[in-house]
């Protein structure tokens, strides 16, 4: 039976992306090849149970709610990932994957909302971007850039205009949790018009960095 490597399962509220507020089941797989300086999810690095992915929809059924996010660590670092995707599709979930975008998307079920995580300068994984993502990308995924600093901002402003991001999909700029004020980005978007959605981490102002939130 085909398994996959879980860090967790738990219901929350979504709090990122075009979904945030909806109680949503995480599914939370284990391993990332990324380290980016501000991650709040290190324990998913290693460890972790292994699970059947018959096992895993029927941990996702009894919750009882529509939708799902498969999350990580850097979820398609596992390959079978793509077969649960399409299980959790073809059950009739809303489901969205939370990808670092340093891996290829180009397989990844097309109903499956992609938020595909561009990495600035201040992750220290800039360099890992996998920029033919790109052209993988549908009307309802999201593109998101956490933002560090005003050196990332501006780094994002920049990629903005040279792939035309916004004529691809919904782009969500968000600050690093205690280390930018939110209101500083806020009045930069604000002050160069750009046509992003900013967010807030919601699950991070209920329940601050605790695992199973």
């Amino acid at each position: 039976m085909p398994r996959l490597r879980l860090s967790e399962i738990f219901l929350s509220l979504q709090g990122e992306a075009d979904a945030v507020g909806w109680p949503t089941v995480f599914v939370r797989l284990t391993g990332c090849p990324l380290r980016c300086v501000w991650c709040d999810t290190a324990y998913a690095f290693h460890g972790g149970q292994w699970h059947t992915i018959d096992a895993i929809l029927e941990a996702v059924a009894g919750h009882g709610v529509r939708h799902v996010c498969v999350t990580g660590g850097e979820p398609l670092a596992q390959k079978r990932c793509l077969v649960l995707l399409e299980r959790l599709c073809d059950a009739g979930y809303a489901v969205s994957l939370e990808t670092s975008g340093a891996l290829d998307v180009a397989a990844v079920d097309p109903r499956v909302r992609k938020v595909v995580d561009l990495k600035a300068p201040g992750s220290g994984e800039a360099a890992r971007n996998l920029w033919s993502n790109l052209d993988h990308l549908l009307p309802h995924d999201q593109l998101k850039i956490v933002i560090a600093d005003r050196g990332d901002y501006e780094w994002a402003v920049a990629r903005l205009h040279e792939h035309a991001l916004a004529q691809r999909c919904q782009v969500l700029l968000s600050p690093v949790h205690g280390r930018l004020a939110p209101r500083e980005l806020a009045q930069w978007i604000l002050a160069d018009r750009l046509p992003v959605r900013f967010q807030l981490q919601l699950h991070k102002q209920l329940w601050g960095d605790l695992p199973g939130h």
